[in-house]
């Protein structure tokens, strides 16, 4: 009995005790395997060092290796160097373009054939060239050209190959080769170089046989041209001046191929890794519309072509080609998503219009929502300026012709035969820029249907349309550096002369200390009777700029004394341009700017010399004892102050501000732009219509209106600016006036702030 209630007790955890039992006894034989086949030569190369004597028995270190954490370690009697990285992550790597393309041209074609091939195929590759053996050759705008100074056809070939390699043998895997009578389908010549790999010695073209000789090597005809890859043009170099003196031909190609035969042993071929390069030789007076054989529609390229017209008419045709071919792709694609979408959880509710497109944007608050902006065909009622309606003219009335235009092509297309539609008027029409779709149009159309019968009618449609953003593109900009030095200049009134010490410390602080490449001018600026006699009022600026200059050695703080009644920032920009020379980089600011290193870089990055200024916007902090320092929160006109501009550290809390777009006395850019603009400005104005104009204008207005630079206007959250009320000149022009005072009263407070400041002072005033 007691056996049998003992077992009953332990029949639930029986398998669990052999479960334990089987796993223990596989584990101990596992164990006795492995100690049994001795030490594996594999681990031991792992864990201890290989070295000859280990490999003759002498092994002298019995310990295995263990990672060692080197301290970064620096003197710190060496000056500290601050290291330049490159612009280009690919140039560390040593990453390489692409493709480059060199055309052969002459005197004749120079201004024809090789403009032709610039319009039609300059924007695909990275780099095209143009190479020609006559001597001081103009080169068309737009065009980069190589004159050789020797049109014979060796030369001129062993000269375009010794060029390619010395400038950009170490930047390219790629070198097409063709003439200027040779029309090319770059987007296939892209995405066959694509396709082909680097590491080899390539010869890639359109075969031909050697005239009079029987030998099976080939070279590429020149007319349909060729690639080189890298690697074979860097061991073909050392050969060129052998060839050119060696090999006699009337023929660029053929001396080419020839040279490759005799030195290298490498000739040319057609097809390389399944890669077929075909070509298409078009027959005179062909018309290219009616071409349509295999050969044609596939080709890479074609030769000859005799004038430039008939250049374009083959870049329309292969273009009509493309852009049939993208549409067949896009409507595939759609259709395959119709497909699948039908499979998903959401179903057909899942599918977005168009498709293929991404979704509209979902607003997570009011905030978010995107708004639509109501327009006629005369008028739109969101204009730049505020203002409730304005005229709907330039670049904004094509865009609205273009999605009516486009509304009614597409009805006719989706009706026709059975109805024709004509456009009446348009009756009211929306538009919103969502950024992760494009530009979206509703339209309200009142049309006239026609029926095959004649019968007309008027029907008024609402269409939606999308114009979806394209591929996005990096827009070329000149190179700028971080090593540049800034020029600080600092305009000085008697007013401001106490303000001017915080500035100096500040700048200490933030440029001084850390070894900024930067320097500072100060430009005082007396009145009429100021210092005449009396006290200079900028005796105790000069002398902190002087201590200064003594706590660090090697800084220079200089200072210019201006006298006048009236003074204008333009006026006094012209007494300091002429101090500096014009390679110098300005950077305008105010006894409240407070600039740190961050502000300069952008300053040095932003400002490009003879392509853009830089005018930051700087946030400017509300009146204290208006503003509290924490600005309520969700409040519909406060908005939420920027932490980081607004932060007081003296306090422990944000203070609240906005971005001044009113105020546009900070600035960046060179000395020569600023001299350009300004001698733009006196040849547009002269005499006294120049002296007004001068008094009512600032550096910025200067720019904007007598300079053909980008100006760049931009909030910067370095520039942070404790409260001040401006000095609004009257002698300023009324807009600038205008902005003054619009930038004072903007700066008190928020609206929220302002409204309880006045509901205070009511309830003040009633009790």
């Amino acid at each position: 009995m007691r056996l049998s209630s003992l077992l009953a007790l332990l029949r639930p955890v029986l398998p669990l005790i052999l479960g334990l039992s089987l796993g223990c006894s596989l584990s101990l034989l596992r164990v006795s395997w492995i100690q049994g086949e001795g030490e594996n030569p594999c681990v031991e190369a792992v864990g201890k060092p290989q070295n000859p004597d280990s490999q003759n028995g002498l092994d002298q270190s019995d310990e295995d290796f263990k990672p060692r954490i080197v301290p970064y370690y620096r003197d710190p009697n060496k000056p500290y160097k601050k290291v330049l990285r490159t612009r280009y992550i690919q140039t560390e790597l040593g990453s390489r373009e692409r493709l480059l393309v060199a055309v052969l041209t002459s005197r004749a074609t120079l201004s024809t054939l090789a403009v032709a091939v610039n319009r039609t195929v300059a924007h695909h590759f990275p780099r095209l060239l143009y190479f020609t053996g006559q001597r001081g050759a103009r080169a068309p705008a737009g065009m980069q050209v190589v004159s050789h100074g020797d049109e014979r056809p060796a030369w001129l070939m062993s000269e375009t190959l010794h060029h390619l390699h010395t400038h950009f043998g170490a930047d390219y895997d790629w070198f097409f080769i063709m003439q200027d009578d040779t029309y090319v389908q770059a987007p296939r010549l892209a995405a066959l170089t694509g396709h082909l790999s680097i590491n080899q010695d390539l010869y890639l073209g359109h075969a031909e046989e050697f005239i009079g000789t029987g030998e099976q090597a080939r070279y590429c005809h020149g007319g349909f041209g060729y690639l080189l890859s890298r690697s074979l043009l860097l061991r073909l170099r050392p050969h060129l001046d052998g060839c050119r003196g060696d090999i006699l031909s009337a023929r660029p190609d053929e001396w080419l191929g020839r040279c490759l035969i005799d030195t290298l042993g490498i000739g040319c071929v057609s097809q390389h890794q399944g890669q077929q390069y075909r070509s298409f030789e078009l027959a005179k007076n062909r018309d290219p519309e009616k071409e349509g054989s295999p050969a044609f529609l596939s080709a890479f390229t074609v030769h000859p072509v005799s004038e430039s017209t008939l250049m374009y008419r083959l870049h329309k045709r292969f273009s009509a080609l493309e852009l049939e071919r993208a549409y067949n792709e896009i409507e595939q694609l759609q259709a395959q998503i119709r497909n699948l979408t039908a499979l998903t959880p959401e179903g057909e509710a899942g599918l977005s219009w168009p498709v293929g497109l991404p979704a509209p944007f979902t607003p997570h608050s009011r905030f978010e929502v995107l708004g639509w902006d109501y327009f006629t065909e005369q008028h739109t009622f969101a204009c730049a300026d505020g203002a409730p309606k304005c005229p709907l003219q330039g670049a904004s009335r094509a865009d609205v012709g273009d999605a009516v235009d486009t509304a009614l092509e597409q009805l006719n297309r989706r009706y026709e035969p059975r109805l024709r539609f004509q456009k009446q008027r348009l009756l009211n029409g929306y538009r919103r820029f969502d950024p992760a779709r494009g530009m979206e149009y509703t339209l309200d159309l009142l049309l006239e249907a026609v029926t095959q019968r004649g019968h007309r009618r008027s029907l008024a449609r609402r269409v939606s349309l999308l114009r979806p953003l394209s591929r996005v593109e990096i827009l070329p900009m000149p190179y700028v550096t971080e090593a540049t030095r800034v020029q600080l200049v600092l305009p000085l009134l008697v007013a401001e002369a106490p303000a001017a010490l915080a500035f100096l410390e500040a700048f200490a602080a933030s440029v001084l200390e850390p070894r900024e490449h930067a320097l500072l001018t100060l430009l005082l600026v007396y009145g009429p009777r100021e210092g005449r006699g009396g006290p200079d009022p900028f005796l105790g600026v000069k002398a902190a700029a002087a201590e200064l200059e003594r706590r660090y050695p090697g800084a220079r703080l200089a200072w210019l004394a201006v006298r006048a009644e009236a003074p204008s920032q333009v006026r006094l920009m012209d007494v300091i341009s002429k101090k500096h020379p014009v390679d110098t980089l300005f950077f305008l600011t105010t006894v409240w700017t407070r600039p740190g290193s961050e502000v300069l870089n952008r300053c040095r990055m932003n400002a490009i010399s003879g392509w853009q200024a830089f005018f930051p916007v700087h946030f400017q902090e509300y009146n204290p004892v208006l503003s509290p320092q924490r600005s309520p929160p969700g409040v519909p006109g406060a908005g939420p102050d920027p932490p980081s501009p607004g932060a007081d550290p003296s306090r422990g809390a944000p203070v609240g501000g906005r971005f001044d777009r009113q105020a546009s006395a900070e600035g960046c850019f060179y000395n020569a732009d600023y001299l350009a603009a300004r001698a733009r400005l006196a040849g547009e104005l002269a005499g006294q219509e120049e002296e007004e104009a001068l008094e009512g204008l600032e550096v910025m207005d200067v720019f904007l209106r007598f300079s053909g630079l980008h100006l760049f206007r931009a909030v910067e959250p370095g520039l942070v600016q404790k409260f001040s009320l401006r000095d609004c000149s009257p002698r300023l022009s009324e807009e600038l006036y205008h902005r003054c005072r619009l930038s004072n009263l903007e700066g008190l407070g928020a609206r929220t702030q302002l409204a309880m400041a006045l509901f205070e002072q009511e309830q003040a005033n009633s009790t």
